[in-house]
């Protein structure tokens, strides 16, 4: 019998994959081309040219052993060494390969962080909505999930509630810039304000309060917009990063944890991290895709690719009569649902529709589903029909 808190966890799990698998099972019985994927943020646009090149020149010139050995539990230092002055060079930061940690993608990155800060009952707290897998990320490592609330009319964190939520208990934070799944931007302003009430209740419980900082679609932003880069605002901050998004490579499970060098004790905090890397299992990120990454940090991101599909989601959407919010950055759109049971809207536009659309009451955020856009144009185009027939029934027009 599996244990009892896995299969709370199961019952619990993010309704997101199994939409996905039910969108395969759709596409069997009615084929592909009938079925309008937007469960899933699982990029389409091509990796870059420089990812695949590496790739070959990689397994051309060096070792079996170098590319498929072991490495550092860290990571090679050369790559965290490229990994470092990437970040000098882009955002004024002074990390050094000491500060880096290469993860298994952006998740591996948030558990390792987990395990190595949190001891049992202490909380961490989420802005709603957000991507389900903090709570199982949280759990692994015996801390409580803190909801906050947004404003309702911003999506930006009520402050408010972020205060009367912060207690002796909290351990860390968790900001997730740009927001998977509203696509919302925290700006400079925001950043700052969070900051400082961590830093006025640090003083109050004597103790650190950490940003867990989760950061995979920073280079996908829209319209001039900026994302705050976190160590330059709160010193106990810690930043997990994935290459899944912008190099469109999400099955490869590559990325990295970036650490603010004006933590005390940073090199304990490092051996905690190297160690957490190892004891969780994922002993070192990939060895082949650490090199193939480092040869590709400037790499350019296709977001003019998402940014025509965020354009022609967007105004179909609002012709046809439905509410959106539209995205600053990420690859995803919160739509309102014209019922208060979003579940069912999701449901109902799955099973007569063909439609794959995310409660968002899995994002802890009910009254709206999450449409990933990271698909082709014309799925999009063709979409519209159906989504047109949903306006009817639903009477939005």
């Amino acid at each position: 019998m599996i244990s009892r808190e896995t299969k709370k966890a199961m019952n619990d799990s993010s309704a997101i994959r199994s939409l996905f698998v039910a969108g395969q099972q759709l596409a069997e019985k009615y084929g592909a081309e009938n079925v309008y994927d937007f469960s899933l943020g699982n990029p389409v646009t091509p990796v870059p040219e420089c990812f695949t090149a590496a790739l070959r020149r990689l397994i051309d010139t060096e070792t079996s052993l170098s590319l498929h050995g072991y490495t550092n539990n860290a990571g090679y230092i050369e790559v965290r060494d490229k990994v470092a002055k990437n970040l000098n060079k882009r955002f004024g930061t002074d990390f050094s390969a000491n500060e880096i940690v290469m993860t298994v993608g952006a998740a591996g990155a948030l558990n390792v962080a987990m395990k190595a800060l949190l001891d049992p009952g202490d909380e961490v707290i989420v802005f709603a909505p957000y991507f389900s897998e903090y709570r199982g990320y949280v759990h692994n490592s015996g801390g409580v999930v803190v909801e906050v609330k947004p404003d309702a009319s911003t999506f930006l964190p009520d402050m408010d509630e972020l205060r009367a939520k912060i207690t002796a208990k909290t351990k860390a934070l968790i900001i997730n810039n740009p927001v998977n799944p509203s696509g919302v931007i925290y700006g400079e302003d925001t950043v700052k304000s969070i900051a400082a009430l961590l830093c006025e209740k640090e003083k109050e419980y004597g103790h650190e309060i950490y940003i867990i900082s989760d950061e995979p679609y920073r280079e996908l932003v829209y319209d001039g917009k900026k994302v705050p880069f976190l160590t330059l605002y709160y010193p106990h901050t810690i930043v997990g990063y994935s290459f899944s998004k912008s190099m469109s490579v999400p099955g490869e499970r590559i990325g990295y944890l970036a650490v603010s060098n004006k933590i005390e004790d940073l090199s304990e905090m490092m051996a905690a991290l190297t160690f957490a890397n190892r004891s969780l299992g994922f002993v070192n990120a990939p060895s082949l895709l650490q090199k193939a990454v480092a040869e590709c940090l400037d790499a350019p991101v296709n977001v003019e690719f998402y940014d025509k599909n965020r354009r022609m989601l967007y105004d179909g959407l609002t012709k046809l009569g439905f509410e959106c919010i539209y995205p600053e950055g990420a690859f995803y759109m919160l739509v309102k649902s014209p019922i208060a049971d979003d579940k069912a809207f999701s449901d109902y536009a799955r099973d007569n529709h063909r439609l794959l659309l995310v409660s968002c009451t899995t994002f802890s955020y009910p009254g709206y589903v999450r449409l990933a856009y990271c698909v082709q144009p014309d799925m999009i185009q063709r979409s519209f029909k159906e989504f047109e027939k949903l306006a009817e029934h639903y009477k939005l027009k």
